[in-house]
């Protein structure tokens, strides 16, 4: 019932992926939400963040923000980091994560999503056939319409670790 929101892969944060294995398995193309998965919720790109990007890049990686936010949220963190953004994408809406794999020059195939929502990112990156990694909130202070949602996420990943003999 609830494995259509699973994850291809659930980890602790975005900076505790290992990119290089992705890149060794032949992705190039890393799609990313911003808010609580690379900073706390409306904070501007840390130095983490833009050493994770410098990484990035030298590894070989194409990026881009795909986000629900507004153009003066995601822009300057865009510009921070200097890669390319997605604003008010609509997800979990398909259109956007298309959008972005357009402007890297990547596909389904060679494509990652990276966000901290089960609901908007890793459904949508699913909807869109994207292979996904959820990672946990960085900050557990949110808007009030996130924190309902986290309630039913809690739920999704019981039955996600039971299934995986997680828990």
């Amino acid at each position: 019932m609830f494995e259509r929101f699973f994850p291809d892969e659930y980890l602790d944060s975005a900076y505790s992926v290992d990119y290089e294995a992705l890149y060794r398995e032949g992705f190039r193309g890393l799609l990313f939400d911003i808010d609580n998965t690379l900073v706390p919720h409306g904070a501007p790109a840390d130095k983490r963040a833009v050493e994770l990007f410098d990484r990035l890049k030298k590894i070989g990686f194409k990026s881009c923000f795909i986000s629900n936010n507004d153009r003066e949220r995601v822009e300057p963190f865009s510009k921070a980091v200097r890669e390319h953004f997605i604003e008010k994408a609509g997800k979990p809406s398909v259109k956007g994560y298309q959008k972005a794999m357009e402007l890297l020059g990547t596909d389904t195939g060679n494509t990652v999503f990276i966000g901290d929502q089960l609901f908007t990112d890793v459904w949508g990156a699913k909807r869109a056939g994207i292979r996904n990694i959820l990672v946990k909130p960085i900050h557990p202070k949110e808007e009030i319409q996130i924190v309902f949602k986290r309630y039913l996420e809690k739920i999704v990943l019981y039955f996600y670790r039971k299934e995986r003999g997680n828990l």
